[in-house]
């Protein structure tokens, strides 16, 4: 019995010194932070990333709205940070220099229609709660958010600074996927001069995987010469010799993207 006695107070000892030297988290650094808006009368949670206090003292903040694909649907409110963006920010925490928007759309369905009124109106809310800079604001998603950050720019052409699709594009990928495309251009005859037409003066800069399967690159080879042909003043493309589907991994750790993205104003 006394050996017993012995081992457990010598387990604990260890319990506690391993938790005296466990990491507490810097409440000044970069965090998410949970959100609700409603829009219709439905009620949508969100996360907002809210940079390091010493960043957020430095003045308005630029904000970067971020549509996740089709593995982060659901009601949790927190499943879209898992991939992405959501990552990245975790491991930057004390020194990403914006902040970000992340909606959710529920299973089952698309960012069109009244999942892009709540993302718009979530955007909204951050930028009147955090004084963010209204001339500072800007458009990324991937995959299915790739389809949706081209129907919620087309809907609101004016409002975002840059646009940053990742292995997104306009027509179905698949057959089984035939409610994913951009509707704001599904019935036009050509719907990439359509596009952009539309936005060739917003700057856009897309990604994608040259081996992607999920969503073939062709609809962006084509977007890309369709920019050009339009005239648009910034229009980039970058496709990853190698890269299949996950495309935004690379995307949202190439600091030359975030320079050039925080360059851009309205």
């Amino acid at each position: 019995m006394y050996r017993l006695l012995l081992r457990l107070t010598v387990a604990a000892t260890l319990l506690m010194s391993l938790a005296g030297c466990a990491t507490t988290p810097d409440p000044t650094a970069g965090r998410f932070e949970s959100r609700s808006v409603t829009v219709d009368g439905h009620v949508s949670r969100y996360q907002v990333f809210v940079p390091a206090d010493a960043l957020r003292a430095a003045g308005p903040l630029p904000v970067v709205l971020f549509l996740h694909g089709s593995g982060e649907r659901g009601r949790d409110g927190m499943k879209q940070t898992k991939a992405g963006i959501g990552p990245y920010l975790r491991e930057h925490a004390s020194t990403f220099p914006a902040l970000v928007v992340l909606p959710q759309v529920p299973n089952h369905q698309e960012w069109d229609g009244l999942n892009n009124r709540i993302a718009l109106a979530a955007l909204d809310a951050t930028l009147a709660e955090f004084s963010a800079d209204p001339s500072r604001q800007y458009l990324t998603g991937m995959s299915m958010g790739g389809y949706g950050s081209w129907n919620i720019a087309l809907s609101a052409p004016d409002r975002f600074a840059a646009i940053v699709p990742v292995c997104g594009a306009v027509i179905a990928p698949r057959e089984e996927r035939q409610t994913l495309f951009v509707a704001a251009v599904a019935n036009e005859a050509d719907p990439y001069t359509a596009l952009a037409q539309r936005l060739k003066n917003v700057p856009v800069w897309m990604f994608h995987g040259a081996q992607d399967d999920v969503v073939l690159p062709r609809d962006d080879r084509r977007l890309h010469a369709a920019f050009k042909a339009a005239g648009a003043a910034d229009a980039r493309y970058t496709e990853y010799p190698d890269g299949n589907h996950n495309a935004w991994d690379a995307t949202y750790a190439d600091t030359a993207m975030w320079t050039w993205l925080f360059a851009q104003k309205r």
